[in-house]
């Protein structure tokens, strides 16, 4: 799958919503429930998102962190929120795959929410400890394999994006290694840099920093194309795993009863925010590519990215109770 930035800018009447629906919307505080905590990937693209919609909406859009259970506990919280638009999930890729992995979920991604638009897009980077010997994917891969069984790799939970990362990497390498969660990405990242855990499919956001000051080694990038952030690093693909590509997304998300003038009210706002100039800088500086999209096309994208991951995780074998 490619991925480019796509900002799609349409007003009240393209959605078929009178001026005045709204009105009174919002009434207070809207709360934008992230499933990781603090200073992961989905938080920071999340904060700089609610900043900008806060001033759209003329109410503070409030980031509140709700990690563990691979984000189910958040996407939980917001399903069974009132559907008045004042609790807002912001979702990543992870929901898509954790609706085939889970034996067991509390809601359905597809049944109880309403899509509002998707956000980002950013590929994973495959980061490791310096004191690691390999320099390369390929030299990772038998590194790994030489040693079944030994090394570990981070994420923040099982079914999330980053772990379905590194899960569709062993399973294109023949690897096995050992799965360690955490509650989000700067731990997931921070015990690589400690050296207690071999690599991590980390946000690029997260480890952007760290793999500048030259703290983990950047193996390769996820995406279908390099990093803008990082054009020295080469995909997984042409370092050495052919057909490999995998993207972090981010996506809006309410229960799924809210009125559609109040989805249409907060896709408006979205849409608005992720064309904004500092918005767009701030992204960019992050790796980070905006996306706005009708709530209709964040459905679509939703539904393909479930079916799609629900066949990947039946090739991998993954089942989570």
């Amino acid at each position: 799958m490619k991925y480019a930035a796509r900002i799609i800018i349409f007003g009240a009447c393209a959605l078929g919503v009178t001026p005045g629906w709204t009105q009174g919307y919002p009434a207070k505080p809207v709360r934008l429930v992230v499933g990781f905590s603090a200073g992961s990937t989905t938080d920071l693209i999340g904060r700089v998102l609610a900043a900008k919609m806060g001033d759209g909406l003329g109410q503070q859009v409030v980031v509140d962190n709700r990690p563990g259970a691979g984000a189910n506990i958040a996407a939980e919280l917001v399903a069974k929120a009132p559907p008045d638009g004042h609790v807002v999930l912001l979702a990543n890729a992870g929901i898509a795959t954790g609706a085939s992995a889970y034996v067991k979920l509390s809601f359905n991604a597809l049944r109880d929410f309403a899509p509002v638009s998707q956000v980002s897009a950013t590929p994973h980077i495959l980061v490791t400890h310096p004191s690691l010997p390999p320099r390369s994917v390929k030299e990772l891969i038998a590194f790994t394999r030489a040693r079944p069984g030994e090394l570990n790799f981070s994420s923040t939970g099982h079914g999330n994006s980053d772990h379905l990362a590194a899960e569709l990497f062993s399973y294109m390498t023949a690897l096995k290694m050992v799965h360690v969660t955490y509650k989000g990405g700067p731990q997931a990242l921070g015990d690589v840099m400690s050296g207690q855990i071999a690599m991590y499919f980390a946000g690029v956001p997260v480890a952007l920093p760290f793999v500048k000051a030259g703290r983990v080694r950047a193996m390769g990038v996820t995406g279908a194309k390099r990093a803008a952030v990082l054009p020295e690093v080469p995909t997984i693909a042409e370092a050495g795993v052919a057909g490999y590509e995998h993207i972090l997304w981010g996506m809006l998300l309410v229960p799924a009863a809210t009125p559609k003038d109040v989805v249409a009210r907060l896709n408006r706002e979205a849409v608005k925010a992720l064309e904004a100039a500092d918005v767009r800088e701030r992204y960019a500086g992050m790796g980070v590519e905006p996306v706005g999209s009708t709530p209709e096309q964040a459905g679509a994208y939703l539904k393909s990215e479930t079916e799609k991951y629900a066949k990947v995780v039946k090739a991998i074998g993954l089942r989570i109770e």
